[in-house]
């Protein structure tokens, strides 16, 4: 059965990109533009992985990674930060919001597979 992931950020570009290497590696995604449309978007789906930058309007990723673990469905599902940002308080409170692993932009699509297949079920 194919997986599905949520790919969360705001610049049209990074989705783009992200998108053409998932499904390139045979995903299904589903894009948002920003927090409070990926948290729209994953009450209508049930998602294998979500993919989230931090910076965005709305709704950030922080927020976005807390509204998720509130929800049941959400409790296990693996979630990855794909940002610019790498300093280690942002990590740390990303983190404490429940992110399961953490990348940082510009990202090389080999990576970015490899870390999916090691955390997504």
């Amino acid at each position: 059965m194919t997986k599905t992931i949520l790919a969360v950020d705001d610049s049209a570009s990074i989705r783009q990109m992200v998108t053409f290497t998932l499904k390139g590696a045979g995903y299904d995604v589903i894009e948002a533009v920003d927090g409070q449309d990926g948290l729209n978007k994953a009450n209508q789906h049930q998602v294998d992985l979500v993919l989230t930058d931090i910076n965005m309007p709305r709704m950030d990723g922080l927020q976005l990674l807390t509204s998720l673990r509130e929800l049941t469905s959400y409790k296990l599902i693996p979630i990855l930060v794909l940002t610019t940002e790498s300093d280690s308080d942002m990590k740390a409170k990303g983190r404490a919001a429940g992110a399961t692993g953490w990348l940082v932009k510009p990202f090389n699509p080999k990576s970015l597979l490899e870390v999916i297949s090691k955390v997504i079920k």
